[in-house]
């Protein structure tokens, strides 16, 4: 069963690493991605604890799709999501926001997303290191 994806939840690739330091519990969801059991002020507190920092970006990410608010919609949208957020080496990231509209009767789904990146520096990793850090965690996984 999927599991349930709403405003707020975030969303963690699958990082071994991260995982076990921060003693992370997520529902698997798509992929290498899953759904983290914490709300974002818990994580971020959690974070914080073993000294390691949660970078919220500014910028949008999002997606429509056709077809109602549904699981179906949401997880359709959320993959086109985790691609864009792939090729710039992110590792979570946020659902604010989950609108359906229609247009001339037909619905549509649109999901936006913040990424946001889990790292132990307090400076945003260069796009290079996160491409090492993620071909790294990807090794051990084959």
């Amino acid at each position: 069963m999927t599991p349930n994806v709403q405003v707020g939840t975030i969303l963690i690739e699958d990082r071994p690493i991260i995982t076990q330091t921060l003693g992370l519990e997520s529902e698997s969801y798509s992929g290498n991605w899953g759904v983290v059991k914490l709300n974002g002020s818990v994580l971020e507190r959690k974070i914080r604890s073993v000294g390691w920092n949660c970078f919220f970006l500014a910028e949008e990410v999002k997606s429509t799709v056709f077809g109602s608010l549904a699981a179906k919609s949401i997880q359709k949208a959320l993959k086109r999501i985790f691609l864009k957020v792939q090729k710039q080496d992110f590792n979570c990231l946020e659902v604010t926001e989950m609108v359906e509209n229609r247009f001339l009767g037909v619905p549509y789904t649109t999901i936006c997303t913040h990424s946001r990146h889990i790292q132990q520096g307090c400076l945003l990793d260069s796009p290079q290191v996160r491409r090492m850090t993620q071909h790294d965690a990807e090794w051990p996984r084959g």
